[in-house]
């Protein structure tokens, strides 16, 4: 009997292996990463003129300030606290980012508040003013401390915000704190998970908003 494989065949079965490795091969590459669903704290609220708010030219102009966070707010990641379990470990969520970090996504919420009222400016404008008016506006600096989607228990959390604030007067003499004062706001989140700690973070973080701007504009103008 010839053993001889027929070259046909031959060519057949080894495409045929090839294939069959090529399809393996192929089903066990691994699946595309998951993206990050990435989060703000949403559009915000109109400004409207009302009679109790009164335009911006009614108040000073103000700096704001780069607000400064330590290295763990550095970055976009959602943090989260077992207070139950280790209150001093923060643990961030997975497939959940901010879409910039949080000190970023606060200033561009208080600079909205602030502007309902007054004219408010970014360090270098208040910088130009000074040059070539010779004139320093007060300048507003915040320290973000907190900000956290913060486990009481297993099934109660909150979003916890906070901050410093110093309103600060430059004069000829150096810089004169008018005042400075912390916030620390709660706000319960709806379930215990990224999204339940976004919204609880946002709604605390305007709750902080609002109150750190009703100080701003009540301390004495001297």
């Amino acid at each position: 009997m010839n053993n001889a494989i027929h070259p046909r065949f031959s060519f057949g079965l080894g495409w045929s292996v090839g294939l069959a490795l090529l399809l393996a091969g192929c089903g066990a590459l691994p699946d595309k990463p998951a993206r990050s669903t990435l989060y703000d704290f949403g559009p915000g609220l109109a400004a409207t003129a009302t009679a109790a708010n009164p335009p911006a030219a009614a108040l000073p102009t103000l700096a704001l300030a780069e607000i400064e966070s330590n290295a763990r707010l550095d970055g976009t990641q959602i943090l989260y606290r077992l207070a139950y379990a280790d209150a001093n470990e923060l643990r961030p969520y997975g497939q959940s980012r901010w879409s910039l970090p949080p000190a970023q996504l606060l200033r561009q919420r208080l600079r909205d508040a602030l502007t309902e009222r007054r004219t408010v400016l970014g360090p270098e404008e208040s910088a130009t003013i000074a040059r070539t008016e010779g004139r320093v506006p007060d300048t507003l600096r915040i320290s973000l401390d907190e900000f956290s989607h913060y486990f009481e228990s297993a099934g109660s959390s909150v979003g916890l915000v906070r901050l410093r604030a110093t309103l600060i007067r430059g004069t000829t003499g150096g810089d004169r704190v008018l005042g400075q004062r912390t916030f620390t706001v709660r706000r319960p989140a709806p379930s215990a998970d990224a999204p339940g700690g976004v919204k609880a973070l946002a709604a605390a973080t305007d709750a902080a908003v609002a109150e750190v701007v009703q100080w701003v504009d009540q301390l004495p103008r001297q």
